[in-house]
């Protein structure tokens, strides 16, 4: 269906007519409902409280409300927010962290690809709008004496002077631009929670490392007291041979301990190079310029507030881009059922045309048309059927997907908390173990020096301890690796209201 109409602006009243029509078309159109389903967030049954968390670490707040839209940050929410690993009190660790958000090439490829998915937003939404366009246009024409279109009499050359304007519009009757605006957004919003995720997992990265590498410095401050306290040793027992008191086994045995202690004193410093390059990296230094002062781990493991478990959903960027993805993935299915609609497209040309220049831009030398056309798809042997079913199924790929993610993360967010539960009960009994084991190498050595045992016995005391304190190092640090497991399980202050609106 076309209508057409050509004429010029002869009477006012029928342009502002027309005019209006348009307007009032445009905003009949603009309010009709789009087609397909309205989204409502996957369910996902939340336990009322972690298994493993303890009241120390509750933190009980009001639950998330029900629905598809995320609720807006309260004031508590920015207490929570940012530098989460400040809550260390490490200068160096701030140092390094607040390098990421400005160095890191991993997080600015993320952040490039949410302004990729935001600019795809207002691409979307411009096809809400008509098109308007306008260019002149100035031509020499010959007439073809022996053509149709020759008159005797008239000149056969003439000039064309024209100024036109078109405009276009397809009215969003159905929605489907609609909905393609609401899966852009939501689209563009599980970009910027990707970069939320990809920024806290850097982060996290980054402060696990630096405790690991930290507890290497304590394990090296141990070890080289060890060699310090074992080159004693040995001197102790060279004298005791040249006064014919130890014996050549004795003197062995001490430097045999001594040189295991130093091969593994040098062997840390491969692992400790190993983390300080990864460190580097993730804060983007020139590695052959960037070094880590020797700093032992010490202090104790901060507590982490764990809060109510209905609020992980609304903490973790992960769930955050799967369930926008969700959002996206329903808005596809209005989509493609408004294919099953016709196509109305409205269009307008308005301008002036003359033979002669100095009559171009005057009143009889306008000229206009307006003109809608319908078109209905009859038979497309089950094409749109398919394609509706096939969104239908891929939304239900992505609830399921995001139901997935929610899973995952109680299931990290339990294990962080066991694993910080059951290290700290370690950490005592392995204290108690050092304790006892510096006892009895108080004792040996003692009975040494009085000559009442051999050198074994002080060997085999001194292994012990070694081996006692350096589990209670290694403890230590999976400790602090844990709680920054905890974190970033938790989401790391991060929350749903800074999603882009």
């Amino acid at each position: 269906m076309r209508l057409a109409t050509k004429g010029t602006f002869c009477r006012a009243q029928v342009s502002c007519a027309a005019h209006f029509a348009v307007l009032l078309t445009m905003a009949m159109l603009a309010g009709c409902k789009p087609v397909g389903p309205n989204y409502n967030r996957p369910a996902y049954q939340v336990p009322a409280a972690f298994k493993e968390s303890g009241s120390s670490t509750m933190v009980m707040e009001p639950p998330s409300p029900s629905g598809g839209g995320w609720k807006t940050a309260s004031p508590a929410d920015e207490k929570r927010r940012g530098k989460w690993w400040e809550i260390y009190q490490d200068s160096q660790l701030n140092k390094l962290e607040e390098r990421i958000s400005s160095t890191n090439q991993t997080l600015r490829q993320a952040t490039e690809s949410y302004l990729a998915a935001r600019d795809q937003v207002t691409a979307t939404r411009a096809s809400l709008y008509p098109k308007f366009s306008v260019g002149p246009s100035i031509a020499r024409d010959n007439v073809s004496q022996n053509g149709p279109s020759y008159s005797p009499g008239k000149d056969t050359a003439y000039n064309d002077f024209v100024l036109s304007g078109q405009a276009s519009w397809e009215p969003d009757l159905w929605g489907r631009i609609r909905r393609g605006v609401e899966a852009a957004r939501s689209n563009a919003q599980a970009a910027a929670a990707d970069q939320a995720n990809v920024e806290l997992s850097l982060e996290a990265e980054l402060a696990a490392d630096y405790f690991q590498l930290r507890g290497l410095d304590a394990e090296t401050k141990l070890l080289m007291e060890t060699v310090s306290d074992l080159e004693r040793q040995l001197d102790l027992t060279q004298r005791r041979l040249a006064g014919g008191v130890a014996t050549e086994v004795d003197v062995a045995q001490a430097r045999t301990q001594l040189e295991t202690v130093r091969a593994q004193l040098t062997d840390l410093g491969v692992t400790r190079a190993q983390f300080e390059h990864a460190i580097g990296t993730i804060a983007n230094y020139k590695l052959s310029e960037f070094s880590i002062p020797f700093s032992p781990l010490d202090g104790a493991v901060p507590e982490i507030p764990v809060g109510v478990p209905s609020q992980l959903l609304e903490r973790r960027p992960d769930i955050a881009a799967a369930e926008r993805r969700a959002a996206a993935a329903n808005a596809q299915i209005g989509i493609a059922a408004s294919a099953f609609y016709p196509n109305i497209n409205l269009s307008g040309t308005g301008g002036f045309e003359s033979l002669h220049g100095g009559t171009w831009i005057q009143g009889p030398s306008a000229l206009w048309s307006l003109g809608a056309q319908a078109t209905e798809l009859l038979f497309d042997a089950g094409q749109r059927h398919a394609l509706t079913d096939q969104a239908r199924h891929s939304y239900e790929a992505q609830a399921a997907g995001y139901r997935s993610t929610v899973f995952q993360a109680f299931n990290e967010v339990e294990d962080e908390l066991s694993g910080l539960r059951i290290l700290k009960g370690e950490s005592k009994e392995v204290q108690q173990a050092v304790d006892s084991a510096q006892h009895s190498f108080e004792l040996s050595n003692q009975r040494y020096k009085g000559g009442v045992t051999g050198y074994l016995e002080v060997l085999t005391a001194e292994s012990a301890l070694l081996q006692s304190q350096r589990t209670e190092i290694d403890l230590r640090t999976r400790r602090f690796v844990a709680s920054v497991g905890l974190v970033r399980a938790l989401g790391g202050g991060w929350d749903a209201g800074q999603l882009p609106k």
